[in-house]
């Protein structure tokens, strides 16, 4: 085997951050037949494939994650020889997280990240699914409930409330219901059922299976503002429903869905210095904001 070149580490670690060869080489200033190019010569100099191609892209192989390692620690060579501010992260990180997440956790965490490290970009692909079993492209996925993952670890971030919510108006014209029976007789504001891939999202609707869909999204800032706007009653994450003087929560004590985030991320991402930021970042902000997610912000009732 061949010492591989320092440059083409570099090219076969763009390509496992993004999974694609014309966004590695968009990242990196080239053209996608150099990026080809590249990964062929590293594939010579180490007598094997260092990718595979997945259903979202190219993965590693195990002889490409030990390359990628490998190149982990000459970028960060890399970066220190060409950084005044030694200690300052740099590089790409892509998550993926829920909108919910990504919007009220997330992003004000990694603006404070970013304060001192302005060359570390961050980029947040938001949406609602399971945890993908390749990984492609992403270096760490938040996801709601225990995920079942391979080549990754899973931890438990934290624990968030979903409560049953209506506007002021809405209660004003419809009346209170003062209990579940009552509350399955108005129409609901929730996912699409049909298209809901989490299974812990759909364990709500258990606790009202009488209602009739009014309005309904896969976005859960959809779910808000049609709450809001009056369509019903809106099945919500108290820690965004809670930011809303509009809205009053409804038999709290009878509707309170306890639901689980979950981190997921590749080993070999972990090890980079940016990542782990990015995940210790992620774990502070959660803990300082456990009461707005356990909803315990109280529930003022009607015309207060």
């Amino acid at each position: 085997m061949d010492a591989p070149n320092a440059q083409d580490l570099l090219v076969l670690r763009a390509v496992a951050q993004t999974g694609r060869f014309t966004t590695a080489a968009e990242t990196l200033g080239l053209n996608h037949t150099t990026v080809s190019r590249r990964i062929a010569a590293l594939e010579k100099a180490l007598g094997g494939h260092v990718l595979s191609r997945g259903a979202g892209g190219w993965e590693l192989t195990d002889l490409g994650r030990r390359a990628a390692d490998a190149a982990e620690t000459v970028a960060a060579a890399v970066d220190l020889l060409g950084d005044d501010d030694r200690g300052a992260l740099s590089g790409v990180v892509r998550m993926s997280a829920t909108d919910g997440f990504s919007a009220f956790i997330a992003a004000p965490a990694f603006a404070r990240l970013r304060n001192g490290n302005p060359r570390l970009r961050i980029e947040i692909v938001a949406a609602t699914r399971r945890a993908s079993q390749t990984r492609t492209g992403l270096d760490l996925e938040v996801v709601v409930g225990e995920p079942q993952v391979h080549r990754a670890e899973a931890t438990r971030l934290g624990t968030y409330v979903l409560g049953l919510y209506a506007s002021r108006r809405y209660l004003a014209e419809h009346g209170t219901p003062s209990d579940l029976a009552g509350a399955v007789a108005h129409p609901l504001v929730y996912f699409i059922d049909s298209m809901l891939q989490v299974d812990s999202l759909d364990a709500p609707r258990r606790l009202l299976p009488a209602m009739r869909d009014a309005l309904s999204s896969t976005n859960v800032f959809v779910h808000v503002e049609a709450t809001r706007a009056g369509a019903g009653l809106g099945l919500l994450p108290c820690f965004m429903a809670d930011r809303h003087p509009d809205l009053v929560r409804i038999l709290p004590e009878l509707v309170a869905e306890r639901l689980d985030y979950w981190l997921v991320v590749r080993p070999d991402a972990l090890r980079q210095p940016a990542v782990a930021a990015v995940v210790e970042a992620l774990r502070e902000a959660t803990r300082a904001l456990e009461p707005d997610l356990l909803g315990r912000r109280g529930t003022a009732p009607p015309g207060t």
